[in-house]
């Protein structure tokens, strides 16, 4: 398909090519992709300024050409979204069944600390534990 074609398509078609699909390059990013791009030479002397299309506005125009190229474009890209959807799908159970083990952990783990703070105590030797002494003692040596 020729560029003139995809053009017409498109200008046929601009409801479904918002600003988020679509847009036009400015004679300096016109100029700056030339500059880059040496496959795009080209483009270089055309008098118009070229459609840039985002992956939204790509997925729409595969939508409106009705090349076969454009009909196998189209099903690959809902192919890949369906797959991508899946996926997610996937990670969402799996970062639930993570929070689920990171809850039960932290759980456990103020459950061990108590149980080493049981055993210090009945381990730890009689003289290091606070005892009294006993007898009389006078005042100045209870300060």
């Amino acid at each position: 398909m020729s560029t003139k074609r995809l053009n017409e398509q498109v200008k046929r078609n601009l409801k479904r090519f918002p600003t988020d699909f679509m847009y036009q390059l400015t004679a300096e990013e016109k100029e700056e992709v030339v500059a880059k791009c040496d496959q795009l030479e080209t483009l270089k002397y055309s008098a118009q300024l070229p459609y840039v299309f985002t992956e939204y506005g790509a997925i729409m125009l595969a939508c409106v050409l009705n090349s076969e190229r454009a009909i196998e474009v189209n099903i690959q890209i809902v192919r890949i979204f369906t797959k991508m959807r899946e996926m997610l799908l996937t990670n969402q159970e799996i970062l639930l069944k993570l929070e689920q083990l990171e809850r039960q952990t932290l759980q456990n783990t103020a459950d061990i600390q108590v149980v080493f703070d049981h055993l210090r105590q009945l381990i730890m030797p009689a003289e290091q534990s606070e005892s009294r002494r006993i007898g009389f003692r006078r005042q100045s040596e209870e300060q």
